[in-house]
């Protein structure tokens, strides 16, 4: 069956329509070469079409114990081939069992190319019988899809707290703002602390500090920074107070609580081949990145010390401040998919700041 990728500005890409539903999303991509499992239920990826440069998704079946949340997030999936003999389908089957539109045999490289040189676009994956079909369906979706609350981090934040207890008896209480966390932020932190309690986005300054945390930390998350409500007022209060570490979502809040500004990338940053400059850990490391946004490092204040650098562009990947006592990281040192080399960052938290 035919179907269509077709961007917000009316370029139309056809391929291979593999079921699911017609959806409308933000068209991003990610160079990751595996992790498809882990990057489907990232709730960074809410309400995002992804495009992986990877030719063949799919190879190694499922497997729920690396799911990194309760559901699917994303909105579609292309890629140019995916597994579907006889031998394994899971992965298909997986996306369509959930409605989630899959294209395959389209050039993942030239779409790619376009998002680079073009930036991130809004589109929709559709099946439609003409091009001319496919674009009057994609506008109606896309716009329909652009009425969504713009505090996308609100809508994936779990509603309750929940209460965790820890695998170090001995460890610290963390107080963990939930933004859209992926599993493996929390696992890390499990690792180290007697016990975590994960709180709603908008969980007031009041409430947090009720639990009486010896730390705070602030997860990853999905959309623009800038449009999260409630969130930057309760980090800023916090800020001093107890020692906060901030990744992804909650780096560029951490960044907006401390006075500083966030800009939009270009295309931003997807995969887990991303390198960066620790001067923390003193390492070069390759990283799990996923994010549209970056903080801007002239607007942070003279107290806060830029750690971490992306050396692909020279962006902001990490600050450290010892007189306010937070950490932001930019990427994902929890990793799932890609390299382990920053986990080392949640024994920093943990070990040094607590």
């Amino acid at each position: 069956m035919r179907g269509y990728l077709v961007l917000e500005g009316g370029e139309v890409y056809t391929g291979q329509w593999q079921g699911g539903e017609d959806r409308a999303g933000e068209v991003v991509f990610n160079t990751s070469h595996s992790g498809y499992e882990e990057i489907a239920t990232d709730p960074s990826y809410f309400s995002q079409i992804v495009v992986m440069t990877a030719p063949m998704q799919g190879n190694y079946g499922v497997e729920d114990a690396v799911w990194e949340s309760r559901k699917l997030w994303i909105e579609g999936f292309i890629c140019l081939e995916v597994q579907d003999s006889e031998r394994d389908h899971a992965w298909k089957k997986r996306l369509t069992d959930n409605k989630i539109p899959m294209l395959t045999e389209l050039d993942t490289r030239a779409l790619a190319l376009r998002l680079r040189q073009g930036g991130t676009p809004w589109g929709a994956l559709v099946q439609a019988g003409s091009e001319a079909e496919a674009l009057k369906k994609a506008d109606s979706l896309i716009a329909a899809k652009k009425t969504v609350d713009k505090d996308w981090v609100y809508i994936v934040s779990r509603k309750e707290a929940e209460t965790r207890r820890g695998e170090n008896m001995v460890g610290p209480k963390v107080a963990v703002l939930d933004f859209g966390s992926k599993e493996n932020i929390l696992r890390e932190l499990q690792n180290r602390c007697s016990e975590i309690k994960i709180f709603n986005s908008r969980s007031s300054v009041q409430e947090i500090l009720a639990y009486n945390p010896d730390g705070i930390m602030l997860t990853n998350g999905p959309g623009d920074p800038a449009d999260v409500k409630v969130a930057i007022g309760t980090v800023r209060e916090l800020l001093g107070v107890k020692p906060i570490f901030g990744i992804c979502m909650g780096h560029q809040i951490l960044g907006l609580a401390l006075g500083a500004k966030t800009y939009k990338l270009k295309f931003g940053h997807r995969g887990s081949n991303h390198p960066i400059r620790d001067t923390l850990l003193n390492q070069i490391y390759m990283t799990s990145q996923n994010h549209g946004y970056a903080v801007e490092e002239a607007s942070l204040p003279s107290d806060v010390k830029v750690t971490h650098v992306n050396l692909n562009d020279g962006t902001v990947a990490g600050f450290y401040s010892e007189k306010r006592k937070c950490l932001g990281i930019q990427y994902h040192p929890e990793s799932c998919p890609g390299p382990h080399e920053a986990s080392g960052l949640f024994s920093y938290f943990v070990e040094r700041m607590i």
